[in-house]
């Protein structure tokens, strides 16, 4: 288990690849993606009981992660690649002609770690619900984890996900929300509007925490309480800051889907420190 001071050092390089990865690519989704890797990181390298050494698609015996907002590439192929699962240098083929590295995840390349295609919005929650399921059919004490947005919690898919693993008590199952109020036409209380989530998810029957998102003690304790949830599943409220780590995208849609210029990119590196070696 890694401690908070290592934790946030590779959330700081996991940003530092996004930035990158999306630069190179001219394309990609930076914003949600920055809001999202310190508790993603703190999943990834503490919390989830997952070796790729032993990774198999069917998840047997191993913690599984589906990333239901699954435009959030950047983030997810970095910790995939700095946890072990692919090399990291394959980091620089993203969104590249033929890579494995698309732009939403996908599974028709046999991309280790990749356990769920995902990008159609609303769909990630129904599926990490039935792998909860299976599990407790199989009589397996691991557990499920999905990462949502908060735009993309305006999908009725979402709730009707919500009512199934709370009636069959998935006490396995644990959501996350980026709640960092964007989306991709602008804040989300101005585009639909989901209200106040954790009143929501409470009245669907679910264990709610919320937490702020860019506190590594902080997210390490919610993912504690959570552990120890039983009897329901668990919706986990990170309140994050769009584009979090780079003053220029902080806190604005704007950088939802937009690719850096060389000179943002340059801008963006020289605040986010270098701290396991770039790919």
């Amino acid at each position: 288990m890694a401690n908070v001071d290592t934790l946030r050092a590779t959330a700081t390089q996991v940003r530092r690849d996004i930035v990158r990865m999306v630069f190179q690519a001219q394309s990609g989704h930076p914003g949600g993606s920055m809001s999202s890797a310190d508790f993603l990181t703190a999943l990834f390298f503490s919390v989830m009981d997952a070796d790729p050494a032993r990774w198999t698609r069917d998840g047997k015996e191993q913690d599984v992660f589906i990333l239901s907002a699954g435009h959030l590439t950047p983030v997810y192929y970095s910790l995939l690649a700095r946890k072990g699962y692919f090399p990291l240098e394959e980091l620089s083929s993203f969104r590249r002609f033929g890579s494995r590295l698309q732009g939403h995840p996908s599974v028709r390349k046999g991309l280790p770690g990749i356990t769920q295609a995902s990008g159609s919005l609303g769909q990630g929650l129904s599926c990490a619900a039935g792998i909860a399921l299976g599990k407790k059919l199989d009589g397996e004490n691991k557990k499920v984890y999905v990462m949502c947005g908060d735009g993309e919690s305006e999908e009725g898919q979402i709730w009707e996900a919500g009512m199934f693993a709370a009636h069959h008590g998935l006490d396995n199952l644990v959501a996350m929300t980026d709640w960092n109020g964007q989306q991709i036409d602008g804040q989300v209380a101005d585009v639909a509007g989901v209200g106040d989530l954790e009143a929501k998810w409470k009245a669907f029957g679910w264990n709610v925490i919320v937490a702020d998102g860019h506190d590594m003690k902080a997210i390490l304790d919610a993912f504690d309480k959570a552990s120890k949830a039983k009897g329901r599943p668990t919706m986990i409220l990170f309140r994050t800051d769009m584009g979090h780590g780079v003053d220029f995208m902080a806190g604005t849609h704007k950088w939802h889907g937009k690719a850096p210029s060389e000179q943002q990119c340059t801008d963006a590196l020289a605040q986010l420190e270098q701290t396991l070696g770039d790919f």
